[in-house]
């Protein structure tokens, strides 16, 4: 885990806590709705249409916690907030809002207008 902003970095030590707080809450949850989807796939029968909508939630759900645990990681190892395509610090307010953001917001127009 970081403890202290390394230098140039773009992050604050608080900010950087706020995010891995926010990151833990979230992966949190998701593993626990992953959990509840096993347990109802365990559960089931498979034998009416909701298991297709099941199997989805549950494909959903492991993505999710991927995603998460991967932007844990790069918390961890000092990568996180970084755009992957520029490496220019990505705000801390719009990883506030997006915290598995992976490109600055220039970079992410340019790939919308791709």
């Amino acid at each position: 885990m970081i403890e202290n902003v390394l230098p140039g970095a773009h992050l604050s030590t608080v900010q950087l806590q706020s995010l891995r707080e926010d990151l833990h809450e979230q992966l949190e949850q998701r593993r626990r709705q992953l959990d509840a989807l096993r347990e109802q796939e365990r559960d089931g029968s498979g034998a009416d249409g909701t298991w297709q909508e099941l199997l989805a939630s549950i494909t959903a759900a492991e993505r999710a916690v991927a995603e998460l645990s991967q932007a844990y990681d790069r918390l961890a190892d000092g990568t996180y907030g970084r755009c992957a395509h520029c490496e220019q610090g990505i705000p801390f307010e719009r990883l506030k809002v997006r915290p598995l953001a992976r490109t600055c917001i220039d970079c992410q127009r340019r790939h919308e207008a791709a």
